[in-house]
């Protein structure tokens, strides 16, 4: 008898062939970004003594406290090796699930393939059910390898379980986030863009709790992992909590999902005017008129993050000026400011990505053609994404500087230097990365997911490079490596010059590649 789950063990199977890439090298790199971090913490501290000054250091900055979170255990080496992982890079966990759970949910759906799934025997709910499935195996094998990782490197195994648990938890409830956004949205970008409204005010709300009202990070899970103390005095008893929250999103979901059609949303999307904008016969407006909401929606981020930031930052010129805590900072990833711009760089080379990605669909989906069948030419649309792709990037940098600028001048902040000129610092980096993907979509459909390993690749080069004091010419293939640490360091032109060479040449082949293959 079919019932409104059959057939979710065969979605189940389908969706682990379709990752079965994306999930395997996306666990191993952060279980390796994890197991480094761990194995590399002992190494840089001559005793006890030093780890507990660099975590009070570490405790005693409030940008610090923002970016990474706090470190309530001083005394404990695991919590200290963990800084970054407990709750930073609990966001690339939060990412990673949110993207798989869309990619079986409401990118299936836009694309008209569950509709052709549901004229056979399966249930209504059998894509969510087996989505959430994958979502708990995918879970359960990083905090198990996690855990494991950390252990073999040294940390103690108890707390190596804890910290394995709580990375699985944050993707549980990743899971149901995107689950949830998934039955809110109607197309797979507007899901993309509440998920990452949602995981990004939980970081803001575990920030603002960890330098200020305490109870505030208790709203946030990504809150509870520096709560859960899983390298001091565990609490064990808030590990539960993730997978409550994650059932009740997934609860929630299935609601939704009864109450909404197939292919829409439950926020409708707003009909366009009957007859489109003059403008609009330029493939460079098409573009940003395609992309404007996402391009708002980044920049509100963009600018809030750097407000935040800047805002939490007064202290930064004190510890700047002594020579040992600038040192224990350096170990941590850089001057404060530089730390932040360091991952916020990464982030926003994402948008260049989220357009070149979009391009790439087009062409898949007979967009692209249509557009062409116009008096459109190749070189204009191509130009048009490319453009759009590495000129945004460079306007959100501009943006989050100029947030760090209106936040740390608010908060009466030291002069530390240019901060609109520091985040723009990182933009030729950004232009290599994008014109990678640029060049990747390029190369043919079969190529086009490599548009989106490239910043994450380069990112886990840069972390692993510096932890396990990798050669310099294999750290030194990451274009953001090349970037001075602004505003600490001094502007270089050479680097500037340099990596935006780079970025020409790169997309010159891309071009080269693109004119010569056929469209789909």
């Amino acid at each position: 008898m079919s019932t409104s789950t059959s057939g979710w063990p065969l979605l189940l199977r389908l969706g682990l062939r379709q990752d079965r890439v994306l999930a395997p090298v996306a666990v191993a790199v952060l279980v390796l970004m994890s197991v480094a971090s761990a194995a590399a913490t002992p190494g840089l501290y001559a005793d006890q003594a030093d780890r507990v000054r660099a975590a009070e250091a570490i405790n005693a900055s409030p940008a610090i406290v923002a970016l990474y979170g706090p470190v309530l255990d001083v005394a404990s080496e695991g919590e200290l090796a963990m800084t970054k992982m407990t709750v930073l890079y609990a966001v690339f966990v939060a990412v990673l699930f949110v993207v798989v759970v869309r990619r079986h949910t409401r990118v299936e759906e836009e694309t008209g393939r569950t509709e052709l799934l549901g004229g056979t025997a399966l249930g209504r709910d059998a894509p969510l059910v087996a989505t959430a499935v994958e979502a708990v195996l995918l879970a359960l094998a990083l905090g198990l390898l996690t855990a494991l990782g950390n252990t073999v490197s040294g940390l103690d195994p108890a707390g190596s379980v804890a910290f394995g648990a709580l990375w699985a938890g944050t993707a549980l409830v990743a899971a149901g986030i995107g689950a949830v956004t998934a039955q809110l949205s109607a197309s797979a970008r507007t899901c993309a863009a509440y998920a990452a409204g949602v995981v990004g005010l939980l970081f803001v709300l575990r920030a603002v709790g960890d330098t200020g009202p305490g109870w505030v990070s208790w709203l946030s899970p990504l809150g509870w992992n520096t709560q859960v103390r899983a390298y001091g005095d565990v609490r064990w008893w808030l590990l539960p909590c993730y997978a409550v929250a994650a059932i009740v999103l997934l609860g929630v979901a299935f609601r939704l999902r009864s109450r909404r059609d197939l292919g829409s949303g439950l926020v409708p999307t707003r009909p366009g005017p009957r007859t489109g904008s003059p403008r609009l016969a330029d493939a460079f407006s098409l573009a940003v008129k395609v992309h404007s909401t996402t391009l708002v929606l980044w920049s509100v981020a963009a600018g809030a993050l750097g407000i935040v930031f800047g805002m939490i930052a007064p202290g930064i010129g004190d510890l700047l000026d002594s020579e040992v805590a600038q040192s224990i900072i350096d170990e941590l990833g850089g001057a404060l400011v530089a730390a932040i711009l360091s991952i916020v760089a990464v982030v926003l080379t994402y948008f260049a990505v989220t357009v070149v990605s979009h391009a790439g669909r087009d062409e898949q989906d007979g967009r692209a053609e249509l557009v062409l069948a116009t008096a459109t030419s190749r070189g204009r649309w191509f130009a048009a994404s490319a453009t759009l792709a590495l000129v945004g990037t460079a306007g959100l940098l501009a943006v989050t500087g100029a947030g760090l600028w209106i936040g740390y001048a608010a908060a009466d902040g030291p002069g530390i230097g240019n901060l609109l000129l520091a985040a723009l610092a990182w933009a030729p980096a950004a232009w290599v990365v994008g014109a990678l993907a640029v060049l990747s979509l390029a190369a043919g459909l079969r190529w086009s997911v490599l548009v989106w390993a490239w910043p994450a690749a380069f990112l886990t080069l840069g972390l692993v490079g510096d932890l396990l004091e990798l050669p310099g010419w294999l750290t030194g293939l990451s274009p953001y490596s090349h970037v001075p640490s602004l505003p600490s360091d001094a502007w270089s032109w050479g680097s500037a010059g340099g990596l935006s060479a780079v970025a020409a040449v790169l997309l010159t082949v891309a071009w080269w590649r693109f004119r010569s293959r056929d469209i789909g």
